[in-house]
């Protein structure tokens, strides 16, 4: 696929700097496949163009990862547990860190490059909420960027999909839980001309016995998100149940599990944006996208959603 595909000009004005008021209040554009219809809606009212799917969620929570440094002024970003106390991270000022010191809470230990390193942080993380860079607002509360069902704690990054579901909403479908632990490789932008040519590397996941049996069975499954996507798309490919993910969703991927997709609109030039090209297909995406700047959705993380079905 030409990475050129994945490009699409947004008004910047359309860039969601603050969630909505009540979650659910964010705005639903369907697109029905087998018909082409497209319908404008509130988030509230997906039970509502459900056909009795099982709603598959993704329950990570985002862990308080951006932590200050003094000396040189900078920031460490935790983008995910190794083991124990020893971390993998993003470091600024790379060129004026040194390895084998410490920044107040963290211990450099090696740097793998591209401003990553290994690192030792002391007790659990008590940083800041790891916003992304097109978020400039400040965030009144820290919990608008992690969803309801939130659980286990090791995300770089809300799977923003599920930021609109309310507790009232959810105990309306009939769900299901995996964790997929968001790495910020997930959001980099492809910077090469071909998409199979862009590296993606792996993330944890972890589903239970129960849980995917259920999924397994189920006559038709909602995913929400493109975490949930990829979790679910790696083990109907006989993955165990716990493992990495460095499944590549790209246009011509067969589905074999996923039938439909809830999802947000997302940056151009990312593997997210080519995940939803794969399900919708490509030419489909770019003109739903446009429907949507011409409607004035919101975008990104916390903007509005799309439902594919």
């Amino acid at each position: 696929m030409d990475t050129a595909e994945l490009d699409y000009e947004l008004p910047p004005e359309l860039i969601a700097q603050r969630p909505a008021a009540r979650r659910d209040e964010s705005r639903l554009l369907v697109y029905d496949r087998a018909t082409g219809d497209i319908r404008h809606r509130r988030f509230a009212e997906l039970p509502g163009e459900l056909h009795g799917e099982l709603v598959v969620v993704n329950d990570t929570r985002v862990v308080p990862a951006r932590i200050p440094i003094e000396s040189p002024r900078g920031e460490v970003l935790l983008v995910e547990r190794l083991d124990g106390d020893l971390w993998e991270g993003l470091a600024r000022p790379t060129r004026k860190l040194e390895a084998g010191r410490r920044y107040g809470p963290v211990e450099l230990i090696e740097h793998l490059g591209e401003g990553r390193w290994r690192l030792r942080l002391a007790g659990e993380p008590a940083g800041r909420t790891p916003l992304p860079p097109y978020i400039t607002a400040p965030l009144d509360d820290p919990d608008r960027y992690q969803t309801v069902y939130a659980r286990d704690a090791g995300s770089a990054a809300a799977p923003t999909a599920g930021l609109h579901f309310t507790d009232e909403l959810i105990s309306r479908l009939d769900t299901e839980r995996v964790t997929l632990h968001v790495g910020l490789d997930t959001f980099r932008p492809v910077n090469v001309d071909s998409l199979e040519e862009h590296p993606l590397h792996g993330e944890r996941y972890a589903v239970s016995d129960g849980a995917w049996r259920r999924i397994e069975a189920a006559g038709r499954v909602l995913a929400v998100g493109t975490t949930t996507t990829r979790v679910l798309e790696t083990l109907a490919r006989g993955a165990p149940l716990t493992g990495r993910s460095d499944l590549f969703i790209t246009p011509g991927f067969e589905f074999r599990r996923v039938d439909a997709l809830l999802t947000n609109f997302h940056l151009p030039r990312t593997t997210l944006l080519a995940l939803v090209m794969a399900f919708a297909g490509i030419e489909q995406t770019r003109r739903l996208y446009a429907v949507a700047i011409e409607e004035r959705y919101r975008f990104y993380s916390f903007g509005d959603a799309m439902l594919i079905l």
